[in-house]
């Protein structure tokens, strides 16, 4: 693990941007920066952008890289489960993959009741819902309980600086937004691609608490696994060995995700309503580090942080020219 000081000092270095103007078709994501080349590849680059409640916030060190890479690993650890976009990894912070035809709908699955934003099923039973994405909750829950069952609470995809939607299965299909044979074969994907991220999880001392995954078509029509996966910017991952006793005492679980982001916020603002304060570099660094803990304990391996000396964006640069 990276010490404090060695991410403190790559603070200033941090991935903003990486705007490439040799690439074509730009876009520009709230974390990732996309090009299109003609032959129907995509390169998508992580920065170390942050974002909590539809908004950028600020960057985090080695953000970018770690989302990469653990993606990577979720990739494939998963491939036999469902065909993914990715065809290479030309960089640390950098994949390229098979341009899709995406699907209008971001699947979330969930094994606990917690979440803090406006589509998470918590904040929505707190405030008195029973009826939630087309499905009943008991009475008498708390927040972080376990649910009786895995379930399928999808959303709309919002543009940047929108919010997504909460979204029944029915409402899916009945709106034309996925057939049903789509619909069908994406929650059996996503059912299929948690299971697995939840047993690997568990074998590595963590908690698979929910995530998202988002789809596209590809050009034979096969449905693709794209974007990222069970990364700690799409899933919650709580310490195993101390929920219990902290769930037991009504205090937040050691969670190793964008959660701890969203809470520090949330204690200070209402994100939706009021200007959110800027980040200390303290916060950043302790984010940092959690993302990093995760990379470790879900892959095994040692985080490799870039050598001192060349900037990252130099050496994406670098790593694309033969894109160019």
């Amino acid at each position: 693990m990276l010490s404090a000081a060695a991410i403190r000092a790559a603070i200033p270095g941090v991935l903003t941007e990486a705007a490439i103007p040799e690439l074509p078709n730009y876009y520009q994501g709230k974390v990732r920066e996309n090009y299109d080349l003609p032959d129907g590849r995509r390169i998508l680059i992580s920065t170390d952008r942050q974002s909590a409640f539809d908004q950028v916030l600020s960057a985090v060190p080695f953000k970018g890289q770690v989302l990469t890479q653990t993606a990577r690993f979720w990739f494939e650890a998963t491939a036999d489960i469902c065909p993914n976009h990715v065809l290479e990894y030309p960089d640390p912070n950098v994949v390229v993959g098979r341009r899709l035809d995406m699907l209008p709908i971001e699947m979330v699955v969930r094994d606990y009741l917690t979440g803090s934003t406006d589509t998470s099923i918590w904040s929505m039973y707190r405030a008195g819902r029973r009826h939630m994405y087309g499905l009943d909750f008991p009475d008498g829950l708390v927040k972080n309980d376990k649910l009786p069952a895995t379930i399928l609470t999808p959303t709309t995809k919002a543009a940047v600086g929108g919010h997504d939607a909460p979204i029944s299965a029915a409402e899916i299909v009945a709106t034309g937004l996925l057939t049903q044979a789509q619909w069908d074969e994406l929650a059996r994907l996503s059912l299929a691609l948690f299971a697995r991220g939840r047993e690997i999880a568990a074998r590595n001392g963590l908690i698979l608490v929910d995530t998202k995954f988002e789809f596209g078509l590809d050009g034979d029509g096969r449905i693709t696994l794209a974007d990222e996966i069970l990364t700690p910017d799409s899933s919650r991952y709580w310490q195993a060995d101390s929920y219990a006793g902290r769930h037991a005492k009504g205090e937040e679980p050691d969670s190793l995700d964008k959660e701890f982001l969203r809470l520090w916020i949330a204690a200070r603002c209402d994100p939706y309503t009021q200007p959110i304060p800027a980040i200390p570099d303290d916060t950043l660094v302790e984010f940092s580090r959690k993302y990093i803990a995760l990379f470790e304990a879900v892959t095994g391996r040692a985080f490799d942080a870039p050598p001192d000396g060349e900037p990252v964006k130099a050496r994406i640069r670098r790593n694309l020219a033969r894109y160019f």
